[in-house]
This record gives structure tokens, C-alpha cells and sequence, in this order.
């Protein structure tokens, strides 16, 4: 699995960190997402296709 992100298109919601709090996190300047694992473990496919589905601003792709 590989997540791309689009960072100009983030918002800043923070929904992505709640549903894998594991892979994302957010900075604390502008709540922009960063991204802590580009190529997290298949038990993580869940909640990362979690947190691509709840994005506001659909920033988040996950390539499988």
C-alpha cells in the first residue's frame, strides 16, 4: 500500500489523524497532514482507507 498525499488541497480537519492515528499526525503550525508512514503494514489498510474516506478536502489517495 502507498498513500499519496495532496498538500496543498489539505484543509486541516484532522479527521485522517483520528481514524489512523498511527500513519498521520498533523503539524502544529498550520494543522496541515504528515504523513509518519508512507507504506504502512496491510493490518493499517482499514483505517488508512478510513481516513481517506473522511477527508474533507479528499487530499488522501490509497494506492493498494
Amino acid at each position: 500500500m502507498n498513500i499519496h498525499i495532496d498538500f496543498d488541497k489539505c484543509c486541516g480537519a484532522g479527521q485522517c489523524v483520528l481514524a489512523a492515528p498511527d500513519v498521520f499526525d498533523q503539524r502544529d503550525d498550520d494543522g496541515v497532514v504528515v504523513l509518519l508512514d508512507a507504506d504502512p503494514s496491510a493490518d493499517r489498510l482499514d483505517a488508512v482507507r478510513e481516513a481517506a474516506a473522511v477527508c474533507p478536502a479528499a487530499a488522501i489517495e490509497v494506492v493498494v
